[in-house]
């Protein structure tokens, strides 16, 4: 990984901030995104990008491409919205996908040209284990996960035979400033009341407890280097679980605990 040139969408924070600092730490040429102008740090050169916009993406790309090629792009932008389904609106919903599903589909259409010449290249897409629970409150987030995890191992199969690898990542809960940047409703319906205010306090409370994100960043780092990468590499404790619960144990128990843990009636 030493002096290869690594591409790290929405490094101003969290866990794409940690990831960035891991890369360029251990020898790497770092290029970290943020839609807001970002100070350098720490040897990452912080670059503008909105993964929403077609021409923000060709821009960045662009100048990353003339300092030298991609070797590896870290698809970590993303932003948590916070509504019940029947609150959100379908404009609400598009714009959340077009930062969590959208954008990353962006960034990969526009690198794949350069790694498809050069026979080489790896995608890691960040994820959540929120692909795997519609918890409440956060089903268009969870959909725009799942929609990612789906898309990720399409393109994994699709690009094999390129000598590109593409792997996804799913973190659990990691302490980071998701809520701060979060989108929510506009309009609430008072039958929802009580619910969605459980269902927040619950999230808030675990984002308080979550693991340290530079946890997640070396579970990035193994699945850009490995030499046989896996499809998929969990990250955090509950990833150790949560799949194993939603694959093998019965539906209504996995529902119970679900809304138990959740305040739900």
């Amino acid at each position: 990984m030493a002096s290869a040139n690594v591409l790290v969408t929405g490094a101003s924070s969290g866990i794409g901030r940690a990831t960035a600092l891991l890369f360029a730490e251990r020898g790497a040429r770092v290029f970290g995104t943020s839609r807001r102008e970002r100070p350098d740090e720490g040897g990452v050169r912080m670059l503008r990008l909105d993964v929403r916009s077609a021409e923000s993406v060709r821009e960045c790309v662009g100048e990353v491409l003339a300092e030298g090629d991609i070797d590896v792009l870290i698809n970590n932008a993303g932003i948590m919205h916070l509504g019940f389904a029947e609150e959100t609106t379908p404009e609400e919903a598009r714009a959340l996908f077009e930062t969590n599903f959208f954008g990353a589909v962006r960034l990969v259409d526009a690198v794949l040209p350069g790694m498809r010449e050069r026979r080489r290249g790896r995608i890691v897409n960040v994820g959540s284990l929120a692909a795997w629970v519609g918890e409440p409150g956060e089903g268009f987030y969870a959909a725009s996960k799942a929609a990612l995890a789906r898309y990720t191992e399409s393109l994994r199969h699709e690009v094999w035979h390129l000598g590109i690898k593409v792997c996804l990542v799913e973190p659990g809960v990691f302490t980071t400033e998701v809520l701060n940047s979060s989108t929510a409703n506009e309009s609430a319906i008072a039958d929802y009341d009580g619910p969605r205010e459980s269902a927040r306090a619950t999230l808030q409370g675990a984002l308080r407890k979550g693991e340290d994100p530079r946890k997640a960043a070396r579970i990035v780092w193994k699945a850009a280097t490995a030499k046989a990468p896996r499809g998929r590499y969990g990250a955090g404790c509950e990833s150790l679980w949560v799949p194993p619960l939603k694959t093998l144990a019965p539906q209504r128990l996995v529902d119970a605990a679900l809304r138990r843990a959740y305040g739900l009636p």
